[in-house]
């Protein structure tokens, strides 16, 4: 089991890691708009979108993965009805590779951001 560390990610915000990598497979944390020095951006959810994938590109890259190996991915949501925009978002991610995907409204998150999104992947 190896620990995914990176400084092009924001650091967990509690007693967990921002992933781990068993048996060639990448397990993220799940990750919201904070920037790698930590500071939450406040933007609409588009832009909270953009910025979680910037941390999960962060996080993939460094455990050897990429988003083309992700397999599954988890997108937790403040209010179901922001789920178009968040879909327009990630399809700019996933547009010719679309993993599997949950997709669930949740009372609140950490931080009180409108997303949070967390993946497995192959690991190269």
């Amino acid at each position: 089991m190896k620990v995914v560390h990176t400084n092009q990610a924001p650091d967990a915000i509690g007693p967990y890691s921002q992933g781990i990598v068993v048996n060639n497979m990448f397990y993220s944390s799940g990750q919201i708009p904070l920037t790698a020095e930590g500071e939450l951006l406040q933007g609409n959810v588009q832009e909270q979108t953009h910025q979680v994938f910037n941390n999960l590109k962060a996080v993939l890259t460094e455990a050897g993965a990429s988003f083309e190996t992700v397999v599954k991915a988890t997108v937790f949501i403040k209010d179901m009805n922001d789920f178009p925009l968040i879909n327009e978002v990630y399809g700019e991610y996933f547009n010719t590779h679309k993993p599997a995907r949950s997709c669930v409204e949740v009372a609140r998150l950490p931080k009180d951001v409108l997303v949070e999104i967390e993946v497995i992947a192959l690991v190269k």
